[in-house]
């Protein structure tokens, strides 16, 4: 009589003639994750794309609005405005729309979260710090790309700007 081993038993009297199949506990895990992590990629690609799609159209959408005011900032010029005030004219308007976006963005950002993390065995919560951190950010990615433009046309000499049209 052939001793088998146990496994080849168990295997061949539970589903007979299928050879039997094993894996370690850790490569599952390692292979869940992977996916995790494969995901975690695509969205940080696309997330930059987003972003330098957005910045591009931001810069646009300054340039426009510059070009628009033209007159306007040199009428201020002429009459004593500062390079600090006109720029913080130019950027408000913009912030005040990153910010609409923000508090329309967070509580889809906060839903689409929590239905991912309860996919998960152990979970954590979504704390503030996060949205208010991309908040900064996104402010300050806005603040860059507009001050530019507000900048050069608060630097830019009033004659040229009045007599542009």
């Amino acid at each position: 009589m052939v001793m088998l081993p146990l496994t080849v038993l168990i295997s061949t009297s539970i589903v007979p003639g299928t050879p039997f199949r094993f894996s370690f506990l850790d490569s599952l895990y390692d292979a869940q994750y992977q996916n995790e992590a494969r995901t975690g990629r695509v969205f940080s690609i696309f997330t930059f794309l987003a972003i330098f799609v957005a910045c591009i159209g931001l810069l646009g959408l300054a340039s426009f609005a510059v070009e628009q005011r033209t007159k306007e900032i040199g009428i201020r010029k002429v009459l004593g405005a500062s390079v600090r005030s006109l720029v913080l004219m130019l950027s408000s308007e913009f912030a005040r729309w990153v910010a609409l976006a923000n508090l329309i963005a967070w509580p889809l950002a906060y839903y689409l979260m929590t239905q991912w993390l309860k996919s998960f065995v152990y979970r954590t919560g979504i704390g503030v710090l996060p949205f208010l951190l991309s908040a900064l950010i996104v402010l300050g990615v806005a603040a860059l790309t507009v001050g530019y433009h507000a900048v050069r046309s608060a630097v830019a000499k009033p004659v040229d700007s009045l007599r542009y049209e």
